[in-house]
């Protein structure tokens, strides 16, 4: 825990908390593994425009918004299905303690055809919003009709490592933001593949699939530490 509040101490929280109050929205560019997805929502918990309200976040997977929302229990030393929920498809894990709730962008798209004012939630996070599915950009304009036509108190953020952050702030109408750091040293090594370079006018999944297995054991074989 005390590693976590001295990452959470890197990141411009109270910058985006003034933003997210003036603006109504956000956009926050920091390095991966910094703590956008585990840090800022819990700092964000806080806020006096969020009291009695709950916030989502956004997931493009599944699995990244199991492993989020057990990572944010775990920070916050509260059970999965508590303070800290999930809604994906086919599980959830949620109550009426629920102030986090990590779901997938499916999800949201089904909450908002349930309930278009979105009752009961004060701020919106679109996360990893660099990987741009259909389902991402709808549901963002989906919310920001909602913040606009019924809901001027709803809060959007949207965060990614990778983004075009001026862009998505200038639809918005909002501040971009970046900070954080890096927690660990990261090197990025290009690894050519085995054999001649896949025609990707006639793509093939069999020797795609292959090639990453050759580099993934090449990888463990010349490298030691964590490999992605």
């Amino acid at each position: 825990m005390a590693e976590v509040a001295r990452l959470g101490e890197e990141l411009p929280v109270e910058e985006l908390l003034e933003a997210l109050a003036a603006d109504g929205a956000a956009v926050f560019s920091a390095p991966p593994g910094s703590g956008k997805t585990t840090l800022v929502p819990p700092a964000i918990l806080g806020a006096a425009w969020l009291a009695g309200q709950r916030m989502i976040i956004l997931e493009p997977r599944r699995l990244a918004a199991r492993l989020a929302a057990r990572r944010l229990a775990g920070n916050l030393g509260c059970r999965l299905g508590e303070e800290v929920g999930f809604a994906v498809r086919f599980e959830s894990a949620v109550s009426e303690k629920t102030r986090i709730l990590v779901a997938t962008y499916g999800v949201m798209l089904r909450m908002l055809q349930d309930d278009p004012e979105l009752s009961g939630c004060g701020l919106v996070v679109f996360d990893e919003f660099h990987e741009r599915p259909l389902e991402a950009d709808l549901a963002l304009a989906l919310c920001l009709d909602t913040k606009n036509s019924l809901r001027p108190d709803l809060r959007l953020l949207v965060m990614s490592a990778t983004l075009d952050c001026a862009g998505i702030a200038a639809f918005l109408g909002c501040r971009a933001q970046s900070g954080g750091t890096r927690p660990h040293p990261v090197e990025k090594v290009y690894l050519p593949p085995p054999g001649p370079v896949a025609d990707f006018h006639a793509y093939h999944f069999g020797r795609t699939v292959g090639q990453t297995a050759a580099a993934v054991f090449r990888a463990a074989k010349e490298s030691a530490g964590d490999i992605l």
